[in-house]
Order: C-alpha cells, then structure tokens, then sequence
C-alpha cells in the first residue's frame, strides 16, 4: 500500500514571501521577513518573531514606527480632507512652508512626494536660476557632482551615478553633469566652468557606504561656490532632520547651503514628502506651469509634515542622535572584532567596514536578523546602523550584544 506524504505547510511568512517573489518585480533584494506591525525601535514580523530596527527605512523613519503624535496628525486630516490637488490652496499647506522655511533658515518651498523627484526639481531649479540670473547659455547648464553618489533612481538621476549597474540597459541618458571625487575640494574648483549652475552633494554618502567627507570640506564647498557663482545644492534626504546628531548634517561644518533637499523623515514615516527648500531669489524662477505635482503639497502630506517636524524638534531627537550615536559608535569599537576595517559615521548613522576577507555584508545581516536586528548591507562591505531616533541607551546595548555574537 502506497503511504502519501502529506504537502508540507507553509507558515505565514513563507505564503507571504512566496506571494511577493512570484507576482512581484525582481528590482530588490530584501531579508526574508514579512514585517506585520511597529512601535517606536521595533518591529514585529507575521509569525510574532520581534525585531530591533536598525534601517529605519533608510533614515524615513527618525520618529520611530507609528509614532503616536503623527498617527493622530494623520487621523485627523484623513477625517477632514486629503487631497485638493495644487489647482487650490488648502489649509495646512501654507503653515507648513513657513515652518520648514523657518527651519531650514530659508524663504520658499517647493512640495514634492518621493526624495528623487526632489532632486530631481532640484535639478530643473539650479538649471532654470542658471539661464535666468546667471545667464548661462541656452541649454549648456552644468551640475556638478560626486562619484560614488546616490540620489536616486530616476532616469536623469541614473545618468549621472558612478554605480554600473544603476545605468546598465537603461540609456541614453542625460547630459549636463560633470562628476569629481568625493571629499576632493580641488577638483570641484578645477571642474567649474562658466556653465556651471550648482554643485550636488551629500554631506555624508549613505548608500556608498556611509562615507564622511575629510574635515572642512563642506566649508571648502561653500566658499568656492559662493566666489564662483554656484548654488550649493545638500541633498539631505537621509541626512538630514536630524538623523546625524545635527538638524542638517551641513551644521557639523558651520555651512548654510544655497538649497536643500529634503524627504524621508519628512513624512514621519506614514506617508511620501519631500520637498526643495531655498532661497525667494532661486525659487523665485518658477511660473505658474513650469513645474508641479498633483500630489505635492496635499493638505494630508502637509499636516503629517507638519507633526513630523514638531516631534523631531520638541523631542530633541537631534540631540538624541548625537549622544546616542556616540554611545552606538563606542560600542561598537569595543566589541573588537578582527573582522571590522573601520567604524564610521556621525550621530545614529554608523558604517561598519568589514574586511575583504571576512566576506561581504550580506551574510552577516542575514545573522544579525537570526538574532533580531535589522539591518541591511551597502556597498558590498558595509553593514549600516540607522536605527530610530527613539531608541533608547538599553535598546543599543542590547544590539551591542547581538553584533557581538555575529562579528565575533
């Protein structure tokens, strides 16, 4: 008599996973944890397993999961109004660009939703300044910008990475950008033309694996825009609001850019915001008709923004950042491990190296996610720490102790 074998059952994750890997595009790499809910530094996936969020959804979330301030912020608006499209004004949307005006120490806004069509509006802004008030030559505007950046993924963003596999079988691409070195002042200075419009530049590079530009560099930055006529463009998207121990990370260098670029922790982690923020005579070169966005500046984006911002602020967690951060850093330098080459970073966004021998990231993130901490690895080497904002002195030396067990 035959015995049949009875198909095994799959766990909730494993229907989940098989769900998104079958009907979904291949164009991430994700751990294999269906996340279900979060509060504050942690996360819980579908089968109950908890975990310490070390991403942070790439510094989206500051405030932490589901912070209850900005859950009541949303609430509220989504009860009374969410969309009017820019063709009206709505009630939230002209406080919130004076508060983030106020913050960034600037005079305009321009909403967006996604960080790369930020920068890309960045890049329509410094180009449209360039031919209007600097009187640049018809479309001969040049942006200046740095190797191994990362400031999305659109198709003229792409056209001026130095990642391979970014542009691979996705030309032709735009032209006007001139890349230099990162953290190299004199190729900047050497790479300005008449025809230069702005230069691009993060103030630390998060996806190249969290790279800190030599000292002074960002003040180098300014000054050899300001003598040349240049904009200096920050993209701070993940740097920025607080994540680097400072409001924006260009304050660790005394340095007030001509714009910034803003998105992620924006939106508090509930919804897309972004926006580009500068001066009235840069932003002033827009009409009516020359850019926007149905979605940009939506009284539901606004009023979350809004919250955001004031959690970010009334909670300290810039200050939160820094001390913490140092404390994360600390301990990770005393955990030893001989497979480290280096621990870098400022405030709650921390690189660790790994050496060539000791293999790829990949795999330990992996582990670190056996352990209970998410994280995620980039630039092959390179496990990145960008926890919440929120977390707290316990919640670190409890993470102390599983990278200890996986690096050690």
């Amino acid at each position: 008599m035959t015995t049949q074998v009875e198909p095994k059952l799959l766990s909730r994750s494993e229907e989940l996973l098989h769900l998104a890997e079958t009907y979904g595009a291949n164009n991430y790499h994700p751990l294999p944890v269906v996340i279900e809910r979060g509060a504050g530094a942690w996360v819980w996936d579908v089968d109950g397993k908890r975990y310490l969020d070390c991403l942070s959804s790439y510094s989206a979330l500051n405030q932490g999961h589901c912070h209850p301030r900005i859950r009541e912020a949303a609430r509220r608006q989504m009860e009374n109004l969410t969309l009017t499209s820019r063709a009206f004004h709505n009630a939230e949307m002209g406080p919130f660009f004076h508060e983030l005006a106020e913050l960034c120490r600037m005079e305009m806004v321009l909403p967006m939703n996604s960080g790369a069509e930020a920068v890309e509006t960045a890049v329509k802004t410094a180009r449209k300044w360039g031919y209007t008030k600097k009187k640049v030559a018809p479309d001969q505007a040049e942006i200046i910008v740095f190797e191994n950046n990362f400031h999305g993924r659109t198709t003229t963003v792409i056209s001026f990475s130095t990642e391979a596999q970014y542009r691979e079988g996705f030309g032709p691409f735009t032209p006007g950008f001139r890349v230099v070195p990162y953290g190299d002042a004199k190729a900047v200075q050497k790479a300005i033309t008449p025809n230069t419009v702005a230069v691009l530049v993060e103030p630390i590079q998060g996806e190249a694996g969290v790279v800190v530009p030599p000292e002074g560099f960002l003040r180098q930055l300014r000054s050899i825009c300001s003598e040349a006529k240049v904009l200096f463009i920050a993209d701070e998207i993940q740097t920025g609001l607080g994540r680097t121990g400072k409001m924006f990370a260009c304050q660790h260098d005394s340095v007030q850019p001509d714009m910034y670029v803003l998105g992620k922790a924006l939106g508090g982690g509930f919804y897309p915001v972004s926006a580009v923020v500068s001066t009235r005579e840069i932003l002033g070169v827009f009409r009516p008709g020359d850019h926007g966005s149905t979605f940009g500046g939506n009284p539901l984006a606004c009023a979350i923004a809004r919250e955001a911002l004031r959690v970010i602020v009334e909670e300290k967690l810039a200050d939160r950042a820094q001390l913490l951060g140092a404390y994360f850093k600390a301990g990770l330098r005393e955990i030893f491990s001989p497979m480290v080459k280096d621990i870098r970073g400022k405030g709650l966004l921390i690189g660790v190296e790994l050496k060539k021998e000791a293999g790829p990231a990949r795999p330990y993130c992996e582990k670190l996610m056996e352990f209970g901490i998410l994280c995620k690895e980039t630039h092959e080497q390179v496990i990145r720490f960008a926890p919440p904002l929120v977390i707290t002195r316990d919640e670190i030396d409890w993470a102390l102790d599983q990278v200890a067990k996986v690096l050690l």
